[in-house]
């Protein structure tokens, strides 16, 4: 068990039996990511934050983020509905990051939507159709300016530098760089590019980086084998700028989520303890917007 109080800034809750949501990722006919392979073991009814605080309490995990999981819901509102009656039912989630469509007439009013509920953060808009280059989408971001969100996007490496000039050019918005960018190799030319990539997103000051999923490209992951990319994030984007997420229940299928934590805390453990502590909360109950309290918290 990592000693440091730990918020989670990548978990996604579910349940398949909630008549306003939809998850086409988890529908037992939907395909197998390539990258994640096969996923059955978390193709279950249902994982509420009841049951991540039940698997998780030994963790000293003190605050989550939830990441959109809902994907294929109609509205999108209601999985943040569904996930503020978590909230104020346990405390957990909470930050909300959830799912806006920005190249949508009507992304203002979804956000508005969503800002009724007090955990709602951020978006994210989970797409690969070449978005970044997109016109109604550059709109939709512009419009974010001046709403205090964060945006999780994971940018393909070899757009990582138009994700640079587009998130510059709208400085009052927190982009934050999810999974570490998705490497989604582990040959040395790939991190080359990589890394470029990731030297080129963290020039834009206004980014930060969500250290988390590796798992997904790397399935027999071991402390040596993440080091690198770890330590290269939180080289590029400074230790101010970086945080650690699990990616949870996802990540379950390639380790147990007390692997991945103790794994984080080997990697930094020459760090300082207030460098340390930034890593595991610190950083992110800040960008989030979470009570400053929350690292010192305990889960019901």
């Amino acid at each position: 068990m990592a000693e440091l109080p730990f918020t989670d800034t990548h978990v996604h809750f579910y349940d398949l039996t909630e008549p306003a949501l939809r998850y086409d990722w988890l529908r037992p006919d939907a395909p197998v990511d390539p990258l994640t392979g096969p996923d059955a073991p978390i193709r279950a009814q249902r994982y509420w934050a009841d049951d991540f605080l039940a698997e998780t309490r030994f963790h000293n995990v003190g605050a989550v983020v939830h990441v959109q999981a809902a994907i294929g819901t109609p509205n999108p509102v209601d999985e943040t509905r569904w996930l503020q009656a978590f909230a104020d039912r346990l405390g957990y989630p909470q930050a909300i990051v959830a799912y806006v469509d920005l190249t949508s007439a009507d992304a203002a009013e979804t956000l508005d939507r969503h800002a009724a509920y007090p955990n709602f953060r951020g978006v994210r808009d989970l797409r690969y159709d070449g978005y970044l280059s997109d016109p109604a989408w550059r709109r939709g971001y512009a419009r974010l300016e001046g709403r205090g969100i964060v945006v999780c996007d994971d940018p393909a490496v070899e757009e990582m530098e138009v994700a640079r000039d587009v998130v510059a050019r709208h400085p009052g918005t927190t982009y934050c760089v999810d999974h570490a960018g998705l490497p989604t190799q582990r040959d040395a030319e790939y991190f080359a590019r990589w890394r470029a990539g990731m030297r080129a997103l963290a020039a834009a000051g206004n980014t930060v980086v969500k250290i988390s999923g590796l798992g997904m490209g790397d399935h027999r992951w071991t402390v040596d084998s993440l080091r690198p990319w770890v330590l290269e994030c939180i080289e590029a984007f400074g230790v101010e700028r970086s945080f650690f997420g699990t990616n949870w229940p996802l990540d379950r299928l390639y380790s147990s989520y007390g692997d991945v934590v103790d794994a984080y805390a080997e990697i930094i453990r020459d760090f300082t303890a207030d460098e340390q502590r930034a890593l595991f909360a610190g950083n992110a109950n800040r960008i989030f917007r979470i009570d400053a309290d929350a690292d010192e918290s305990t889960p019901p």
